[in-house]
């Protein structure tokens, strides 16, 4: 039975704890927990409980060599802040422990780079939980472009679309500073950026990008008229009918994970997104050229009516569209069934000398579009053969952020970056 350790129990957490003391419980057990924060890990632990899970020994951030010496996990799991990934993905290889990683892998090139040395120097292994691969629609989509349907991929466009709800909340909390997440290009674009290399079995080459904060932040709300501002949501008078506010004592589990938990580490989930302190942008276009040849054009916008994306592949043989609608959510807001849910879902088919065609599609349920469901499978449980090698590991993790560091140094000097010019070296891949 393989042993798990969990580093960072916040929202992002919930997905993996449930999964190995719920429905993997058979393959594999949970050995401990580490987080800078008591009570996030005793909520964790009564969380596992109401699987008839055994509460686990918690270990503060700075015993973490200590955790592993005394509950000898055959896996780290990382769900900690972005910023903090590669400390405890390198040291947990360093102790012998294989790796599993929430995305983005980390979050620039020197952390990246850290963890390829720590990988050559361990020979540990490193997954990277790209849940979307696993999605129905998004794995259809490989398996056209693979089968030849439209020839060869000249060109892509990708726009996706954050809503009122969930593009808001990466303003309210800690990735709102982008030394903790890379901003949108790095935590959110790591996503898209993936699936774009896993489509078209490609990789990022030349990167050019533009964006800016136009939306969030103080400055642009005063320049809409806004004049009643508040710090953060809880107990302020002028957050109780903002749309944009977030109050946490209305869900008992974003009270028991950060609400009961800000005595110990002073740390506000519900700040308010029209606040100063923000350095993210949440306006974003760029183009990337691929060694492929094919040029992708990407929109990211976290402010719009709907959630979802809008996709399009032109090749020598005609184009592909995807448009889909997810539900919206609030991280460790709800039931992790529903973040990123399905709404609907359409893939058609224009061939360039015959009758346009919708291609059939399940629809996948549960989160991320039914993908999370099948990774945590392909994760927890018994492996079988995946012919669309769905499977990320640290090539992927990184050939997914280097898209967003490039156009991150993009922003900063308005010139294209190659990523060879980055100070990141991937070996060749086996």
């Amino acid at each position: 039975m393989k042993k798990y350790a969990l580093v960072g129990t916040g929202g992002r957490s919930g997905l993996f704890l449930t999964a190995i003391a719920r429905d993997y419980r058979q393959e594999g057990r949970l050995v401990a927990f580490c987080d800078s924060n008591q009570t996030r890990m005793d909520y964790a632990n009564a969380m596992i409980g109401e699987f008839e899970h055994q509460s686990v020994p918690t270990y503060k951030a700075d015993e973490f060599d200590k955790m592993i010496a005394e509950t000898r996990p055959d896996f780290v799991i990382v769900t900690s802040i972005d910023r903090t990934h590669h400390h405890y993905i390198v040291r947990a290889m360093e102790l012998g422990c294989d790796v599993i990683s929430e995305k983005p892998m980390t979050i620039d090139e020197e952390k990246c780079q850290e963890i390829i040395d720590a990988v050559a120097r361990t020979g540990r292994s490193l997954r990277v939980t790209f849940n979307y691969r696993y999605a129905p629609h998004h794995s259809k989509i490989r398996e056209l472009i693979a089968a030849n349907i439209i020839g060869e991929v000249y060109s892509v466009h990708f726009e996706w679309l954050l809503n009122t709800e969930h593009g808001a909340d990466y303003f309210r909390r800690w990735h709102r500073d982008k030394r903790n997440s890379g901003g949108l290009l790095v935590h959110k674009s790591t996503h898209h950026f993936d699936l774009v290399n896993f489509w078209l079995n490609s990789e990022p080459e030349t990167v050019y990008a533009q964006g800016d904060l136009r939306f969030y932040g103080k400055a642009n709300a005063e320049e809409c008229g806004v004049t009643e501002f508040y710090n953060r949501s809880h107990g302020s008078e002028a957050a109780a009918n903002d749309p944009f506010a977030l109050h946490m004592k209305d869900s008992k589990q974003l009270t028991s994970l950060y609400l009961n938990a800000e005595h110990e580490d002073g740390y506000y989930r519900d700040k308010s997104v029209f606040d100063d302190g923000i350095n993210i942008e949440d306006t974003l276009g760029v183009i990337v050229r691929y060694k492929s040849k094919a040029i992708m054009t990407y929109s990211l916008n976290a402010y719009l009516p709907w959630e979802g994306l809008n996709v399009v592949f032109n090749g020598s043989r005609g184009r592909i569209e995807m448009k889909l609608v997810e539900k919206s959510y609030v991280n460790g807001g709800g039931k992790k069934s529903d973040e990123g849910a399905l709404r609907g879902c359409e893939i058609k088919v224009f061939p360039m000398f015959d009758e346009p065609y919708v291609v059939p599609v399940v629809q996948g349920v549960g989160g991320h579009g039914g993908g999370d469901d099948v990774m945590l499978r392909d994760l927890f449980g018994i492996s079988e053969p995946d012919p669309l090698n769905r499977a990320a590991d640290y090539q992927d993790g990184a050939l997914s952020i280097l898209t967003g560091i490039a156009a991150n140094r993009s922003l900063r000097t308005e010139l294209p970056v190659r990523i060879n010019d980055l100070a990141v070296k991937l070996p060749p891949r086996k």
